[in-house]
């Protein structure tokens, strides 16, 4: 009885298969932590509202800077680091009014931009938030990283909330860390902060000749 042989040996099949699957193994690894590839959480800030921002309208806007970290340094050795994942928080305080977005970018610790975050002039409304979100394995910024926010309204608001919660749970110890955004240039007046009533000052009674 004839028997066929297969063209090619199972052994040779088969590592050909794994092979194949190692690739797909690798490149999807690579995907996934390519630092320049937007996140879920960066997709929030990307899927804002785009305005057309009529300078002329403007009133107020603050530019600002938040220090973050990549990583940094532990026991002896400038070698021996623990990388961080940093969260940037930009929430709008104001209970009425939207702020403008104009620009949210990320830069090294040589002061050497990497990315930015807004190709578009993006609206936050009332009491919304949104995150920027730089993953552990992203080392790019350093010890010194920052961003720098900038925001515009077209009425007197209350200043955003701009800070950077920045952890690490590689280790039993957990690292956990809150930076806050300091303001480099503001123009415009914002909305005054309301005195509770027993702190204002009282109305001057008329004076009887």
């Amino acid at each position: 009885m004839l028997s066929l042989k297969p063209a090619f040996p199972q052994w040779l099949i088969a590592r050909a298969f794994m092979g194949v699957m190692l690739a797909i193994v690798l490149i999807a690894c690579a995907a996934s932590s390519d630092p320049n590839q937007p996140t879920g959480v960066n997709q929030h800030i990307r899927q804002l509202a785009t305005v057309t921002l009529d300078p002329t309208k403007v009133t107020v806007g603050q530019t600002l800077y938040v220090p973050v970290y990549s990583y940094i340094y532990h026991h002896n050795r400038p070698d021996q680091i623990i990388n961080l994942a940093t969260t940037l928080s930009i929430r709008n305080t104001d209970l009425e009014h939207p702020i403008t977005l104009t620009s949210v970018r990320y830069y090294d610790t040589n002061g050497v931009f990497i990315r930015q975050y807004t190709e578009a002039p993006v609206e936050l409304p009332p009491l919304a938030s949104t995150e920027v979100f730089i993953q552990t394995d992203d080392l790019t910024g350093g010890t010194g990283a920052n961003f720098i926010v900038e925001w515009v309204a077209t009425t007197p608001v209350y200043a955003p909330v701009v800070e950077a919660v920045i952890i690490s749970t590689a280790s039993s110890q957990g690292i956990s860390l809150i930076t806050s955004g300091r303001v480099l240039r503001q123009f415009g007046q914002l909305k005054p902060l309301e005195q509770p009533a027993a702190n204002k000052p009282a109305a001057q009674q008329p004076v009887a000749n």
